[in-house]
């Protein structure tokens, strides 16, 4: 493996810890605001979270990739 192909792989990597990190920090705000501001049942928190955790990966994932990509491998 060359030097640029490991760099590209250490960039994929790592944009996709900081894409799945935000989708679970939003994800966990949504479970929290959810269960402290309402009544709602459990089957609806839990539902919602799943729900903005896969909208929040779906929406950030193709704007952190190449965010990354061009800081990592300069």
């Amino acid at each position: 493996m060359d030097d640029k192909q490991s760099r590209e792989t250490r960039a994929a990597r790592l944009a996709a810890v900081i894409y799945l990190g935000i989708s679970l920090l939003v994800a966990l705000a949504f479970y929290v605001g959810a269960s402290t501001l309402g009544r709602h049942t459990a089957t609806a928190i839990y539902g919602g979270a799943a729900w903005v955790f896969l909208l929040t990966l779906i929406v950030s994932m193709p704007l952190v990739i190449p965010f990354v990509k061009a800081r990592y491998t300069r």
